[in-house]
């Protein structure tokens, strides 16, 4: 047999990593590449996580956990969300995954039938709707505008909802590739939509901690899980806590979904990495709660730096970002093929940037996605390669 399975042809690459490969390409030719199309800031993992792994290998704790994961390190979330939000969740509604991708597959996987529909944000994060291909549900984009910051509303989901064949909504606050968050009284109100029609609310919080409240703000956002027991949050170890790599993350789940959760767990992944869970018991502690917020405040800075200078260039900044480590940008001022352009920048500057095609549909031409995850310096210089490659463009026409 050569045919491969037709769900195949539905689901595109992810355009940020032929990026990355060009840009790597171009690194081994000895070309200067400044990153500024994967989320994967530069900051190692915190120390405290790294020594932790270390001991926990050190003393031969490497055989398999439990599928839901390390029972102390679930009960470590729970004591989380209570100090953090103040928001009490059982242990027993937490799984352990292979990082927030592996969580959404045991999801989708354990409450979407086939030809179920999932709704979410265009744009958005893309492997998301091709999960749900994966398990012959479709994820249907809803086009949504700056003025909602790039954000879906309880009406649109009203209007979009589909009886019969509208299973959930899947949001994400802070979202990639915006960086927008939503206001928890919005939130509340979706929360409210979706109980209303029947479905299910699931919210992506992978970017949770890193967020940059503005003057007026004076406490983190809340969690979703705050609305409800019947609402499903997944986080990561990934993005606040630094640990890309060590592919880990979390879901919280009603209560009744455990066992099936469990069961899948069992049969598609086993159980999370090992030494990844022992790493993660560190990410609570002080030393490394100091070490992210003092990363968090870093990365703020960087966004202002960009938040000045990139309309200097000609680019618009629809949605000021409050959190993540993304700028989503209107280049409509400058180019009509935000792919093209992208793949020009880079081969003419060694800057990396990923066009708006990556996150869906809705004007993605004309967007273009830049993560502030190097450091000023190599912004500064960004800048300047971006300017000067600009400038150039216009004289030669």
């Amino acid at each position: 047999m050569t045919g491969f399975a037709s769900r195949t042809d539905d689901i595109a690459p992810f355009q940020v990593m032929a990026i990355l490969q060009q840009a790597q390409a171009l690194a081994a030719q000895g070309i200067d590449v400044i990153h500024l199309e994967v989320g994967e800031p530069d900051f190692p993992t915190p120390e405290p996580i790294t020594q932790a792994a270390i001991k926990a290998l050190n003393e031969g704790k490497t055989h398999y956990t439990p599928a839901l994961g390390l029972p102390e390190l679930r009960q470590a979330i729970a004591d989380f969300y209570q100090s953090r939000y103040g928001v009490e969740v059982s242990a027993k509604r937490i799984a352990i995954t292979p990082g927030a991708s592996g969580a959404l597959l045991l999801l989708m996987a354990a409450r979407l039938e086939a030809g179920d529909e999932l709704l979410m944000a265009d744009p958005g994060y893309p492997c998301n709707r091709h999960f749900a291909r994966v398990f012959e549900a479709h994820g249907r984009l809803i086009p949504t505008t700056a003025e909602s910051g790039f954000q879906l509303t309880a009406e649109q989901i009203k209007q979009h909802w589909h009886s019969g064949a509208s299973k959930a909504v899947l949001m994400a606050s802070p979202a990639n590739p915006t960086g927008a968050m939503i206001p928890y009284e919005q939130l509340q109100e979706i929360a409210q939509q979706t109980r209303k029609l029947g479905g299910e609310l699931w919210v992506d919080e992978i970017y949770h901690g890193l967020t940059y409240p503005n003057e007026n703000e004076s406490k983190r956002p809340q969690t979703a899980l705050a609305l409800g027991d019947d609402v499903v949050v997944i986080n990561s170890f990934s993005k606040y806590f630094g640990m890309t790599g060590w592919r880990l993350g979390w879901m919280v789940v009603p209560e009744h979904y455990i066992g099936v959760i469990e069961r899948l767990a069992q049969n598609l992944f086993l159980a999370p990495a090992t030494p990844s869970q022992y790493g993660a018991l560190a990410a609570f502690s002080e030393d490394s709660l100091t070490i992210m917020e003092a990363r968090r405040v870093e990365l703020q800075q960087r966004r202002d730096y960009l938040l000045t200078e990139l309309p200097k260039l000609g680019f618009k900044i629809p949605v000021v970002p409050d959190g993540a480590f993304y700028i989503y940008a209107d280049a409509s001022g400058l180019t009509q093929d935000s792919q093209r352009f992208c793949q020009q920048l880079l081969q003419d500057t060694g800057v990396a940037l990923t066009p708006g095609f990556d996150f869906g549909e809705q004007n993605a031409h004309l967007y273009i996605r830049f993560a502030y995850t190097t450091n000023i310096e190599r912004l500064q210089q960004a800048i300047a390669r971006i300017k000067t490659w600009l400038q150039k463009k216009e004289l030669e026409k």
